[in-house]
């Protein structure tokens, strides 16, 4: 298009005569006829006057050639700019077409990943749908049939001022108050982060699942698995946080921030044969969020999960889905074994790491143990971290990862519609509400 733009510019700027010139070749005209009819007067060819007639139609036939060449000069320049015109036009035009059939073809790819998009979003909530229909009925089930303990669980009091935890519940009241719970969907998500030391940095968040009592009170993981694991709920909590896990994981893809998340999945959902291999269909459908979500086992679990357990955590792996392991009471690990399942973080106590290595039978101290683990290709992450004093103490053993109240307390993620709050500094991507 450039050449066309190059070629209407120098047929539209001609180099036009100027008046000087235009007079000067008329003079020149009239030199030349004066010259001629003195000529013939002179050699006695005609009279005065028939030589000044035939001057004067000389100079009108000049002036008549020159316009006539005039002409034709300026007919082929607009002639030559009407086909530049034209070219320029019929290049324009194949443009414009190739620029619509761009962007249709963008707007149908836009319209095709969107649709994708919520028919995965409206399966995912199908399948929940599903499943907690499924997972009702066998919830009534089991509590119908448990039988109640001898003693009552020693339940948790509030921790601080805010959120109200539930308490002097009998086993019955509080298995009951489970189930309502998980019927009604009323399982909240919480997001605790995970920085990097010494910049504590955002680098991951472990959700977390709290369940609701009806009248707004939260019973606490320490308080629910002791009751729902007998009966077999456990899976109905799992199943109901990966959901949630990977619906906030989604919402960090949109926002483009490259945070994975942390899921705790129990023992008792890691032997359950009716669950366990519909969560790996599901997540061999979602593998696009390999290396955004992070399974978590605790050591017990992973200790009892035999041959089949073993299996099913090599698969989550071979998905490209990494492996982290938490509640390690015993630092006797076989690490190779770890590493070849597919696990590549171990969450290990401050404390221990401070000051238990030996009653946590550690073949090393705990200046070794991030060394021996980054030799098996394991990242360690400290939890439980509530004060400075402990961070400079994680430093001189060289922890790359750390948790706990000192960097961020457990948010509930806030619901869509809800109104906004400060969210906490470690944590400035998703938008959260304090809990209570």
């Amino acid at each position: 298009m450039g050449n066309h733009k190059a070629a209407i510019m120098a047929t539209a700027s001609p180099r036009s005569r100027s008046p000087v010139s235009n007079a000067l070749i008329a003079f020149a005209y009239a030199i030349a006829a004066a010259l001629t009819g003195i000529a013939l007067h002179l050699l006695g060819a005609v009279a005065a006057p028939v030589a000044a007639m035939v001057a004067f139609s000389q100079i009108l036939l000049s002036l008549q050639l020159h316009l006539l060449v005039l002409r034709r000069r300026a007919s082929r320049r607009v002639a030559a700019e009407l086909q530049a015109l034209k070219e320029a036009n019929s290049e324009t035009r194949a443009e414009l077409a190739q620029q619509r059939d761009q962007m249709k073809t963008m707007r149908e790819s836009f319209e095709t990943r969107a649709s994708a998009q919520n028919k995965k979003i409206v399966s995912e909530l199908k399948m929940l749908e599903g499943l907690m229909r499924e997972f009702a009925g066998r919830i009534s089930e089991r509590a119908k049939a448990v039988a109640p303990s001898e003693t009552a669980p020693q339940l948790a009091g509030p921790r601080k001022q805010g959120p109200t935890y539930i308490q002097n519940l009998d086993e019955d009241d509080l298995l009951e108050t489970i189930r309502a719970s998980l019927e009604e969907n009323r399982v909240d998500l919480y997001l605790q982060p995970i920085v990097s030391l010494p910049q504590r940095k955002l680098r991951y968040y472990e959700a977390l699942s709290r369940l609701r009592a009806q009248d707004g009170t939260l019973i606490m993981p320490e308080q629910y698995i002791r009751i729902a694991e007998p009966v077999g709920l456990m899976s109905v909590v799992d199943n109901l946080l990966l959901f949630r896990c990977v619906q906030i994981v989604r919402r960090l893809i949109q926002r483009q921030r490259d945070i994975a998340v942390f899921c705790n999945i129990s023992g008792d959902t890691l032997t359950d044969t009716e669950f366990f291999p519909q969560f790996l269909e599901y997540m061999h459908h979602n593998r696009d969020l390999a290396g955004r979500i992070v399974f978590e086992f605790a050591q017990d679990a992973v200790a009892k999960a035999g041959v089949r357990g073993e299996e099913n955590l090599s698969y989550l792996a071979n998905l490209g889905f990494s492996l982290s392991m938490d509640h390690s009471t015993t630092l006797d690990l076989d690490l190779m074994r770890l590493k070849t399942i597919g696990f590549r973080f171990i969450k290990v106590r401050a404390a221990t790491l401070i000051e238990g290595m030996q009653d946590a039978q550690a073949a090393v101290t705990a200046e070794d143990f991030k060394k021996l683990l980054a030799r098996h290709g394991l990242n360690l992450i400290a939890e439980h971290v509530e004060d400075e004093k402990t961070v400079v103490q994680l430093l001189d053993f060289s922890v790359d990862f750390a948790q706990g109240y000192l960097f961020g307390e457990p948010r509930a993620v806030r619901e869509e519609g809800a109104k906004p709050s400060q969210a906490p500094a470690a944590s400035p991507v998703i938008p959260f509400r304090r809990a209570g």
